[in-house]
């Protein structure tokens, strides 16, 4: 509990001493349980990448281990990687990014504070880019939540959980409609 409370501490210290840098984008939901792309050492600036998992989705991996999405790949998405509510208004969570002019690993593991608008209007998402999101549009943040579709990854929660190939629900969507 320590180290997750250090984490939000440092996330939220990111983002108040981040340039400001605004604008419009897109938002969705996925839960592929691959491994994150920010688990790898390579596509991670700072020393520590994101961790990902065992089948068990608790058990820590080492980085090297390859994402169970791949044919030969034991390393999945941590269960504990998914939204949680600080109350009405604010919640916490992850998200795979993608940015004006698309991948951009030196994004890997930065915070970022979305202010939703249209149906969610006057709620606020503090997010971590666990992942880079190679399939999403020009600033897309896809937010990681158990259920919300498999979406290109179809291979990742069939082998960990024996999930049906397109996931639970609607591949693209998930279970919640």
């Amino acid at each position: 509990m320590k180290a997750f409370l250090a984490a939000i501490a440092l996330c939220v210290l990111a983002i108040g001493s981040e340039a400001k840098v605004s604008g419009s984008g897109t938002t969705t939901r996925y839960w592929d349980c691959c491994k994150p792309s920010c688990s790898w050492k390579e596509n991670v600036a700072t020393s520590t990448p994101v961790n990902s998992c065992s089948k068990d989705g608790t058990t820590k991996v080492d980085p090297s281990v390859t994402s169970g999405c791949d044919s030969d790949g034991t390393s999945y998405v941590c269960n504990n990687l998914q939204p949680w509510a600080v109350n009405d208004t604010l919640a916490y969570g992850y998200v795979a990014a993608s940015f004006t002019g698309g991948v951009d690993n030196s994004k890997c593991c930065v915070c970022l504070k979305l202010t939703f608008t249209n149906a969610l209007a006057g709620k606020t998402m503090i997010v971590q880019n666990v992942n880079t999101g190679g399939d999403l549009s020009s600033n897309h943040f896809d937010i990681q939540i158990p259920g919300g579709g498999v979406g290109i990854f179809t291979r990742g929660c069939s082998t960990q959980w024996n999930a049906p190939q397109s996931g639970w629900g609607q591949q693209y969507g998930g279970a919640f409609h």
